[in-house]
């Protein structure tokens, strides 16, 4: 019994079986540390063994099964200037670092970044997206970031990690010269850049960013809304149909000062009809006992009908670039000839980044598409 006890004290196995999807770094517990020379090591696929002897980092074990004896401990029988005859049990830290990859995690900016459009000038964007990393250098990523921390986990470096993309963003994004309206259509390139220029510095944790992806980058809304008016005026095609379009705006909206003062135009035009039309009538009648009766008025003006109301443009996002803009007159014919589906994306003036066509009022030219055949 007292056999069995004193065996218990070393550590005749070691591995970790990892059941959680964020722990990077677990730090074998024993009491005391002791491991018995001889002892299995087990490192699974996707996990390396980094060894700390005294405070110092030691040995690295990749994916595999070892004897923890001398020759497969080289820096450690350094340190400990072992011989090939050691056999007594040593003190020593196991770390298990997590080599795969960790996806998903949120990057964005906080505060707009200012850069330079060659078309509105100096303008102000956001932009946000996601990112997956993976150690690459366990004993480096080990001894600058994770310490003596016992168990370390993704949440932990995410924030670091986040703010060296925004910064490496910021600056790719003030020198690329794209012009905001193509941002959308050269998103991956952008991703591709940014990533180039964020390596190196991750790199120094020992770490990597395998996928780096920018999901959206939009302006400010007060600059869509200028946008959207500006859109709107090239739809008009000039001048007079662009009053003519926001007088049609302003009787659809009462509330806005347009339809106020369109309505007052139309009231004060519909009183002097009225009156006129009232004066004749009373001319007419005094005729037979006094002068002549005059000629009667002249008809008012009826004003001219108000415009049809503008079209909704859409564009349309393919294999990386834009296409467009179509109304949905068009959009309709692509639907039926199969040109669009259901899951193409698409963004029309003030909508709020890409959305899928189910997802947008074109969802309606679909009810009459048949879904594609079975098998397909």
């Amino acid at each position: 019994m007292v056999f069995d006890f004193l065996k218990g004290e070393f550590i005749d196995v070691i591995s970790f079986l990892d059941d959680t999807r964020d722990t990077m770094v677990w730090r074998f517990e024993r009491r005391g540390q002791a491991i018995k020379y001889g002892a299995k090591l087990t490192v699974r696929e996707g996990q390396a063994a980094v060894f700390v002897h005294e405070g110092q980092l030691a040995d690295v074990f990749g994916p595999g099964l070892y004897m923890l004896e001398t020759n497969n401990l080289p820096i450690m029988t350094t340190l400990q200037h072992w011989d090939h005859g050691f056999s007594s049990p040593f003190k020593s830290e196991v770390y298990f670092v997590n080599t795969t990859r960790f996806n998903d995690h949120k990057w964005g900016t906080k505060n707009p970044i200012m850069c330079r459009d060659p078309e509105f000038g100096p303008v102000r964007i956001r932009a946000f997206g996601t990112y997956s990393m993976r150690v690459s250098d366990p004993a480096l990523f080990l001894r600058e970031i994770v310490g003596t921390d016992g168990e370390f986990t993704a949440d932990e470096v995410s924030n670091q990690i986040r703010n060296i993309i925004v910064q490496e963003f910021s600056q790719t994004i003030a020198k690329s010269g794209i012009p905001v309206l193509d941002m959308a259509a050269n998103t991956r390139d952008l991703g591709r850049i940014v990533t180039t220029a964020i390596n190196p510095t991750v790199a120094e944790y020992g770490l990597t960013l395998p996928e780096f992806y920018i999901e959206n980058i939009s302006l400010p809304e007060e600059v869509e809304k200028v946008l959207d008016k500006r859109t709107s005026i090239g739809i008009a095609g000039d001048l007079n149909k662009y009053m003519q379009f926001n007088a049609a705006e302003g009787i659809a909206n009462p509330a806005s000062g347009a339809g106020a003062m369109m309505g007052a135009g139309m009231a004060a035009g519909m009183g002097a009809g009225m009156a006129a039309g009232m004066g004749a009538a009373m001319a007419q009648q005094a005729g037979p006992w006094g002068a002549p009766p005059a000629a009667p008025a002249a008809a008012a003006t009826p004003p001219p009908p108000p415009p049809p109301p503008a079209t909704t443009l859409w564009h349309v996002a393919e294999n990386g670039a834009t296409n467009g803009p179509f109304d949905e007159a068009t959009l309709a014919s692509m639907a039926t000839s199969g040109q669009i589906s259901r899951a193409s994306m698409v963004w029309t003036a003030g909508q709020d980044g890409w959305k899928m066509a189910t997802d947008t009022a074109l969802k309606r030219l679909f009810d009459s598409v048949p879904p594609p055949p079975p098998g397909k």
